[in-house]
């Protein structure tokens, strides 16, 4: 097993290089593919992976990964499932992953069995969109127990008391949202959250990574420049449904290369 989420994004910060967490749908079109598009992921560059699990309802999420998650679903996908890919891609790769699911699929689970089934498998994070700071006591104790880091996530909408409070909480890295509304390729003006990004360092020396709109090696330059990683998942998946895995590499790599030479410029 390699390091976990916090020693990957860590070492990164302390050496002046931006972390790359790219984001993959389990079992869309099929596990096999998301096992090859892992390790692709791992080759191209990639620091971090995060493993979606399909929900019918992924409020969070905009079309793409709403058509991954319900292509995955239609192929049956399941819980379990994922488990074994996770399972196998410790045996295969030493990059850190994460967990990206909603609270319903955990709880129908079992938290508990959730944290310790997931953890067993080799997952150091845990990323859950709808459940808010007030809500992540209940998950919260069984994720330390089993040694995975609750990622907590900060808005342009977050109040500076609630930025406290998350930070107080936080562990492994802050995601920090780039724009209101749901994930997806979109224009964003990235200076505009700046300001948030500032007050969020104010309280934890956590690594920032931003999500939702980065779409390839320019905007992902633009984003780096105020956080400490980026967060790449519906470009991605985009490449996976209508491309191939030959693309989604290039993607990567493309955006590994464009944040290693923005490193070395600043």
């Amino acid at each position: 097993m390699g390091m976990n989420i916090a020693e990957k994004l860590g070492s990164l910060k302390a050496s002046g290089r931006k972390g790359l967490i790219i984001y993959v749908t389990a079992g869309c079109p099929d596990y096999s593919t998301t096992l090859q598009a892992v390790k692709a992921a791992a080759e191209a560059g990639a620091d971090l992976v995060e493993i979606g699990l399909p929900f019918s309802d992924p409020m969070a999420d905009g079309p793409v990964i709403q058509q991954a998650a319900t292509q995955a679903l239609a192929a049956g996908a399941t819980v379990g499932k994922a488990l074994e890919l996770i399972t196998l891609l410790q045996q295969q790769t030493s990059i850190p992953l994460a967990v990206m699911t909603y609270y319903n699929i955990v709880l129908q689970f079992g938290i508990e069995r959730f944290a310790e089934s997931f953890a067993g498998a080799g997952i150091s994070g845990l990323i859950i969109p709808d459940l808010p700071i007030e809500e992540a006591a209940a998950v919260e104790p069984a994720c330390r127990q089993a040694g995975i880091d609750l990622i907590k996530f900060i808005a342009p909408t977050t109040t500076p008391e609630r930025i406290k409070t998350i930070c107080r909480q936080a562990s492994g890295f802050l995601y920090c949202i780039s724009s209101t509304g749901v994930t997806g390729v979109r224009q964003t003006d990235y200076n505009q959250i700046a300001p948030l990004l500032a007050a969020v360092r104010r309280e934890t020396d956590l690594p920032l990574a931003i999500g939702f709109g980065i779409g390839g090696p320019e905007a992902a330059c633009q984003a780096a420049k105020h956080a400490d990683a980026v967060i790449v998942g519906s470009a991605v998946m985009d490449r996976l449904l209508h491309g191939s895995l030959a693309n989604v590499q290039e993607l990567i790599y493309s955006i590994r290369q464009a944040l290693d030479k923005e490193c070395d410029r600043q």
